[in-house]
């Protein structure tokens, strides 16, 4: 080969080599470019200020941008929600005599009320795993009933009530039963409702063909603690309870459709005495920390979990960034948390560090009327 020729076949050598690499880097700011999609997010309010019922936005998950879609209407204090699987229907008590649950179908840009059925005036919705029943939590009068969901979607009457009796220390808050939660075990074997009033976490066999509940192992906790929300952790060996009244988190050991407590643990710094009530409670998608919400302290606790125990070490205290912070979300990816501050009218938009469990703001909000309950959609 004379030098001609070579220098010729290096110097192609060299153009394809800049080209291939031109395309793998055009290759690789097409993959980071690529737009993540947004996700629906639903907030239930009470309606007392302005807000006009349930407001229906949607999220960028990683951008924390947000923009209203809908708002659904003619209903009062919508306070809590759950969707369907399908993302087809919403599901939402009122707080208003004489009303159980209120159905709404759900499209890319609204939300249309299809009917409502009667009830107690709930403070919890949850839907089981068949999708054919909702069963409500009802605070004012300490009972639970359950809803047969139509194939059109829409809300049958109640096919059973079961009322809670019994009372605890606190006279103020604990003169009668007071179910704040319904929850469904992974399972959809049992449900465990935690009621404020009689510290109880009561628990029921559920026939999911039939929509009946039977009582099954309930479990007591600290006389005076008022257990509010539960949840179960992503392994289903574990369960939390957050409790109102001493703002501590119970853990339990779950098997069997049983609950062990395990251990008590303080929401707030050491040290604080004033006043403060706990709210929310859930655990990150992968299992490594729990979060709570403590109202008039506003601010998230959170808390590692040991993955062998289930017992918690507490982490960090973060400001909500607002007052009263009820419900609270994390984004399905697990990178950011909503948290809803009913007080001061606005959702603020948080960061969630995987590696630390802690969180920052964003800067970002949503404002709107007394949130008190976030639910996402798909």
């Amino acid at each position: 080969m004379n030098l001609k020729y070579a220098f010729t076949f290096l110097f192609s050598g060299l153009i394809l080599t800049l080209v291939s690499c031109q395309e793998k880097s055009n290759d690789q700011q097409q993959q980071v470019e690529t737009p993540v999609k947004d996700i629906s997010l639903f907030v239930g309010t009470y309606t007392k200020k302005g807000s006009e019922g349930i407001y229906y936005y949607k999220f960028n998950p990683k951008t924390g941008e947000s923009r209203q879609v809908a708002i659904g209407t003619d209903i009062e204090n919508p306070s809590f929600l759950a969707l369907s699987a399908d993302g087809k229907y919403l599901y939402s008590v009122s707080e208003a005599d004489g009303i159980g649950v209120v159905a709404f179908a759900v499209t890319d840009s609204s939300l249309i009320k299809i009917n409502q059925a009667k009830g107690a005036g709930g403070c919890y919705i949850a839907i089981d795993k068949t999708g054919k029943w909702a069963i409500t939590g009802n605070y004012g009068d300490g009972s639970l009933s359950v809803y047969p969901i139509l194939a059109d979607g829409s809300i049958g009457e109640s096919v059973q009530t079961v009322k809670h009796t019994g009372s605890g220390p606190n006279k103020e808050r604990q003169g009668a039963p007071h179910v704040h939660s319904v929850n469904f075990s992974p399972n959809n074997k049992d449900v465990f409702v935690p009621d404020l009033g009689i510290d109880k976490v009561m628990a029921y066999r559920f026939n999911d063909s039939t929509g009946i509940l039977t009582e099954g192992n309930s479990i007591a906790v600290t006389p005076g603690s008022g257990p509010r929300h539960f949840t179960f952790s992503p392994d289903e060996k574990h369960a939390y309870v957050i409790q109102e009244l001493t703002n501590k988190v119970t853990a339990f050991n779950y098997k069997d459709g049983n609950l062990e407590a395990i251990e008590e643990v303080s929401t707030l710094p050491e040290g604080f005495d004033d006043k403060s009530f706990c709210a929310d409670i859930h655990i990150s998608p992968d299992g490594k920390f729990l979060y709570g919400s403590n109202r008039y302290h506003d601010t998230i606790v959170v808390f590692e979990i040991d993955p062998a125990t289930g017992k918690l070490t507490q982490v960090s205290h973060h400001s909500v960034m607002g007052a009263v912070p009820r419900n609270f979300a994390l984004t399905p990816d697990g990178k950011k948390i909503l948290v809803a501050n009913q007080d001061t009218d606005n959702i603020v938009i948080f960061d969630r560090d995987e590696k630390t469990g802690k969180i920052s703001p964003t800067g970002q909000e949503i404002k709107v009327s007394m949130p008190v309950c976030l639910v996402w959609g798909n």
